[in-house]
């Protein structure tokens, strides 16, 4: 088991910047890779990024593609860069996690992570 704990939510005026972190704990000796979610009020949820447990190939959703950038500085902690920050990015961002023996594995689909977090808000304003 891994529990996974956001941090960094916060409000932000557009054009403005947030880092987000997420922490794992619990079986953190597997290997994880990891990956980003977001979801707005009435819509899907949407993946923002992922991250193989390599740290050495990262993907990016179409929405936020230039404008994010995913790294971990360890195999149990993941950050989520935000730059120019437009109020349609504001939603609950989840953190996920996938145990995997395949260190460039980058899981792009939200049911293909078994580990969720409980989610930090981000909210920019216009």
């Amino acid at each position: 088991q891994v529990q996974l704990v956001e941090s960094g939510g916060g409000l932000v005026q557009a054009g403005g910047s947030l880092r987000l972190s997420c922490a794992a704990s619990g079986r953190t000796s597997s290997r994880y890779a990891m990956g980003w979610f977001r979801q707005a009020p009435g819509k899907e949820r949407e993946f923002v990024g992922g991250i193989s447990w390599s740290g050495g190939r990262r993907y990016y959703g179409d929405s936020v593609e230039g404008r994010c950038t995913i790294s971990r500085d360890n195999k149990s902690t993941m950050y989520l860069q935000m730059n120019s920050l437009k109020p349609e990015d504001t939603a609950l961002y989840y953190c996920a996690a996938v145990e995997t023996g395949q260190i460039s594995w980058v899981p792009r689909s939200s049911d293909q992570f078994h580990y969720w977090g409980q989610g930090t808000q981000v909210t920019v304003s216009s």
